[in-house]
């Protein structure tokens, strides 16, 4: 197992064997779960890919490159996968998308700050990035198809290098989490490449923890899987991957997919899982 597969698999068993039943009325299904869940993981020594399950690469990739480019419009992703369809506004637009808000819904374009922000003071503490509109998302807001689950994140340069602090309110641990952590390890590591930086330690903190009942056999199944050895993952970008994806370069999901690919080897599939929307 990959250092990876082992933080996750000791979070699965903690929210079996440690978690209360929570009936989920938005999503209509029961759930077991924990609250505050907090991991680390140091990216640069081995890249986040779980080998428990296969996870497919190219999803969370694109995502990535979708999300740096600041549209909201899912055409570029759909050229990788369909798994927002479900999701999506009748324009096909995704309405919280995670990129439209980093890069234009506060009036502000947060992550090109970031960015501009730590070159010219990278001993800053203020490297603060948002998800969540508390003007149109949670509390009594009207209910939408998808609201952000990772709202915020915290980056700052460290030793030399760039430290992430992923903030998420709810985390489907069997499908979402996997997708999550992998999604900012890649962000993590392509800011840092744009910074000349070093990755450093990337923090996950979960508020509400979950299994979805619909997912607790197969849980339960990669749980009592014999332990397989995978070597730790290592993710080598290409030259100037950040600015490429700003120019929305198709040609570079496909490069680091197939670098990652490359070292794959994954355990056998536990089952199509469904998503609860």
């Amino acid at each position: 197992m990959t250092t990876f597969d082992r933080v996750f698999r000791d979070a699965i068993a903690k929210i079996l064997f440690e978690g209360e039943d929570v009936y989920s009325q938005r999503a209509n299904i029961a759930t077991r779960a924990i609250p505050g869940l907090t991991y680390e993981l140091y990216p640069a020594q081995g890249f986040p890919l779980l080998t428990l399950r296969k996870i497919p690469i190219q999803l969370f990739v694109s995502e990535v490159v979708w999300m740096i480019t600041g549209e909201k419009d899912i055409a570029f992703m759909q050229q990788f996968t369909k798994i927002w369809d479900d999701f999506a506004e009748e324009d096909n637009t995704m309405a919280s998308a995670y990129g439209y808000r980093w890069r234009h819904h506060f009036g502000r374009d947060q992550l090109m700050d970031l960015v501009e922000h730590l070159k010219i003071e990278p001993s800053s503490r203020q490297g603060v990035v948002m998800m969540w509109d508390p003007t149109d998302d949670g509390l009594m807001a009207p209910k939408k198809k998808n609201v952000p689950c990772p709202f915020a994140f915290t980056a700052n340069i460290i030793g030399n290098k760039l430290n992430f602090h992923l903030v998420i309110r709810s985390n489907d641990m069997m499908l979402g989490n996997p997708h999550d952590t992998a999604g900012f390890a890649l962000l993590q590591s392509m800011l840092a490449q744009e910074l000349e930086v070093g990755v450093g330690k990337l923090t996950v903190s979960i508020s509400h923890a979950h299994i979805y009942g619909n997912h607790v056999g197969q849980a339960r199944t990669m749980l009592e899987r014999m332990p397989h050895m995978h070597d730790e993952i290592k993710l080598v970008l290409p030259p100037q991957s950040f600015r490429r994806a700003l120019e929305k370069d198709v040609e570079l999901v496909r490069e680091i997919a197939s670098g990652l690919k490359a070292q794959y080897s994954p355990m056998p599939p536990l089952g199509k899982m469904k998503i609860s929307l």
